[in-house]
């Protein structure tokens, strides 16, 4: 068997280390997007080398949880890739999920705005009794 030697960042392989650092994730969580099937690194023993199709993954699935898919979309839209081959597939997949996520988080920003309005509304009325406590209590 020929041993396979990982190759410092901008060659083939990096070793779990230089994958951390990289792309500034933790050896957990590059086990747990393999055990989810997300990554599939060479294993050579108990050591993990990552290949650029590793990289490349690993970057879709950093900016689809930044955006707030869930991994299964993430799982999802990576396997059309690996199918299909065109990106046709992967591309219009992810451009849905991103169109239905941009609704959601514009409504939640919505949401959240008028939930920050109502406290502050909130706030200035109990300083305004807190104000009159303290003026009645002089």
């Amino acid at each position: 068997m020929t041993q396979i030697q990982p190759v410092t960042q901008g060659g083939d392989l990096l070793s779990i280390r230089e994958m951390c650092d990289a792309y500034d994730v933790t050896p957990r969580t590059l086990r747990f997007y393999e055990a989810k099937e997300l990554l599939q690194p060479i294993r050579q023993g108990s050591r993990r080398l990552y290949t650029r199709r590793d990289r490349a993954r690993l970057t879709l699935i950093l900016r689809g949880k930044r955006f707030g898919f869930s991994l299964e979309d993430i799982r999802q839209t990576l396997d059309l890739y690996d199918r299909d081959g065109s990106n046709l597939q992967q591309l219009l997949r992810t451009y849905d999920l991103a169109r239905d996520r941009l609704v959601a988080m514009e409504t939640q920003r919505d949401e959240l705005t008028e939930a920050i309005g109502d406290l502050k509304h909130e706030l200035e009325r109990v300083a305004a009794i807190i104000a009159g406590i303290r003026k009645a209590a002089e």
